[in-house]
């Protein structure tokens, strides 16, 4: 039985990367950067954003075992929450119009009279869009709504916030099995969790730490999410709290100015939500010299570039 189950997941895996187009693993190189202390370590960065224009970065490594488990079963509508702009919603609503799958996206507030480019693109994939409010989305993890949800869409298969289940770890994994080095330090943005888990565990018996910059306010909460997703306690990990800037989609002239720069000097596109904060907290920490000299750092390049489309943090480098 588990050699049939691991042939139909081989199988299913083949037909979401060539339906899909995705790319098999993404490109990691150095980083030149003229940072105060930059000389002291090496930084190197992992482009998951080039994996593919739509489906960008963690998104698609969070999502693959999700799709490849519903293609190998009899369900064929999957059910899941995020906001307006949702980089998690955008890619899944991709993917399901590729494959056929019914998709239901639960979206936090009303943007039926002025939707985002995000929902433009879910109506142009004929996502089924249900605005619900505040309180409403609230319970989305709550076992008492989730019932409701399964009654409502039986034989759904619901994937949470973000794409932040146990599958995702596997696909996260797979980041480190792609690299050609070790490295001291790996950086990532951290929002709903499954993207520092993934890493955690896979880097659990190496020498490597895992730090997380969180995207938005959460201290606390967001280390008992990511500790959630995990098989047991690690203790190679952590959160830095310091460069969410005010809270999720909160930015200021200063982070914006840096994303533009950034460009100009590296022609790689980020954007203020979570790579902006991510490149921003890596300058500042090494300037603070927060980690040793020698150290070899990777940055994650999450993607999530169209999340930013409506709010014109990316004006000048479009």
């Amino acid at each position: 039985m588990e050699r049939k189950t691991l042939i139909t997941s081989t199988r299913n895996l083949a037909q979401l990367f060539a339906t899909l187009e995705v790319k098999e693993a993404s490109p990691q190189y150095s980083l030149d950067l003229a940072w105060p202390n930059s000389h002291n370590i090496s930084v190197s960065i992992k482009r998951d954003d080039l994996l593919h224009p739509i489906i960008s970065g963690n998104k698609w490594r969070k999502l693959k075992y999700s799709l490849a488990q519903i293609l190998g079963s009899r369900t064929l509508h999957i059910v899941s929450f995020g906001g307006g702009f949702s980089n998690h919603l955008h890619a899944l609503g991709f993917c399901c119009h590729r494959l056929n799958i019914r998709f239901t996206a639960i979206v936090r507030g009303d943007y039926s009279a002025n939707p985002s480019p995000m929902l433009h693109d879910l109506q142009m994939w004929q996502t089924d869009i249900q605005y619900v409010n505040k309180i409403t989305y609230q319970q989305r993890e709550s076992p008492a709504y989730l019932t409701l949800l399964h009654q409502q869409y039986p034989n759904a298969l619901i994937i949470p916030e973000g794409g932040s289940n146990k599958l995702a770890l596997q696909g996260v994994a797979e980041i480190i099995s792609e690299l050609d080095q070790h490295y001291d330090y790996i950086i990532a943005p951290v929002a709903s969790g499954g993207t520092l888990a993934g890493l955690i565990k896979a880097t659990a018996h190496s020498a490597t730490h895992i730090l997380g910059i969180a995207a938005l306010k959460g201290q606390g909460y967001l280390e008992e999410h990511v500790q959630a997703l995990l098989p047991q306690t690690y203790q190679h990990w952590g959160i830095c709290h310091d460069y969410h800037f005010g809270g999720y989609a909160k930015r200021s002239n200063e982070l914006v100015d840096f994303c533009n720069d950034f460009y100009h000097q590296t022609r790689i596109e980020i954007e203020p939500i979570y790579s902006g904060k991510l490149m921003y907290a890596v300058k500042d920490l090494i300037n603070r010299n927060y980690f040793n000299k020698g150290s070899r750092l990777l940055i994650l390049h999450t993607g999530g570039l169209q999340g930013s489309r409506a709010i014109g943090q990316r004006a000048s480098i479009l």
